[in-house]
């Protein structure tokens, strides 16, 4: 309604300055002229007033439009912030489960090291951590008489202990490593020290096998004198690198995920 009647302001204005109304023919009356001019006034000020309406509604619009777009700039910076908060807590969060995993972890080493320290005061083995594994170390003496494999009879009672105790670790692997110091062994059965080091591994592993530890759990391998845990230039080291060694492995859930390393290996 209100727009019909601008137009027909517009219109009248427009009749009235080109002279169709009241500027053919015979004149108006004196009365016709001046409501003529009454109504021009009257939609003159409509067409003002509106012109100022719509001003003062374009202002409002664009006062408006900063407000949206102040608030959507706001929303995206909440939202950095609330992305930022949760990758804080899922940092936190895993911060305590490894922390929480590394207590257990050494609740059950302290727990082996309380349960392996006769042996250890027998000087039978010694516990040691190495690159953060637990490893225990058994000298070759007290299982194997020199150049042999085959278990003595004082190493068959030592690793029945030991398996013992393994036996009481659930869900662990271990890896059975055997060592010899840098002379070399030359025999018809172990033509160098890597069939003897690993022979010797082997038979530990089917030995504490039979004791009752998970045979699942289980792995041998042979280093012959290529990891030294002591140099070989003295009799007394090359004593110490002839061992065995039985090394806790790490759970796969302690290991560092490497999931983006190998989606990049599958993009590449």
């Amino acid at each position: 309604m209100r727009r019909d009647r601008q137009r027909r302001a517009l219109v009248f204005l427009a009749l009235l300055g080109s002279g169709v109304i009241a500027g053919s023919g015979c004149g108006p009356s004196q009365e016709e002229y001046d409501a003529q001019v009454r109504q021009v006034n009257e939609l003159r000020a409509e067409l003002e007033q509106a012109t100022q309406r719509q001003e003062e509604m374009q202002a409002q619009l664009d006062r408006l439009t900063g407000e949206n777009n102040e608030l959507n700039g706001q929303l995206e910076a909440m939202g950095g912030l609330r992305s930022d908060l949760a990758e804080a807590r899922r940092i936190a969060t895993e911060f305590q489960r490894r922390a929480a995993q590394q207590q257990a972890r050494l609740a059950a080493f302290r727990s082996m090291l309380s349960q392996f320290q006769s042996m250890i005061d027998s000087g039978r083995l010694r516990v040691r951590i190495v690159r953060g594994r637990m490893v225990i170390e058994l000298p070759s003496n007290i299982l194997f008489e020199s150049g042999d494999a085959a278990l003595s009879d004082q190493g068959e009672q030592t690793l029945a202990e030991v398996a013992g105790v393994l036996r009481t670790i659930a869900n662990r692997d271990f890896l059975v490593v055997g060592h010899t110091d840098n002379v070399p062994i030359r025999s018809r059965r172990f033509p160098s020290n890597w069939e003897l080091s690993t022979q010797r591994a082997v038979n530990v592993v089917r030995y504490i096998q039979e004791q009752g530890v998970d045979p699942t759990h289980l792995s041998a391998a042979g280093a012959a004198e290529y990891t030294p845990s002591q140099p070989n230039d003295t009799e007394e080291g090359r004593a110490q690198n002839r061992r065995i060694e039985i090394v806790l492995m790490p759970n796969l859930d302690e290991l560092p995920d490497l999931s983006s390393l190998e989606q990049e290996a599958a993009a590449d």
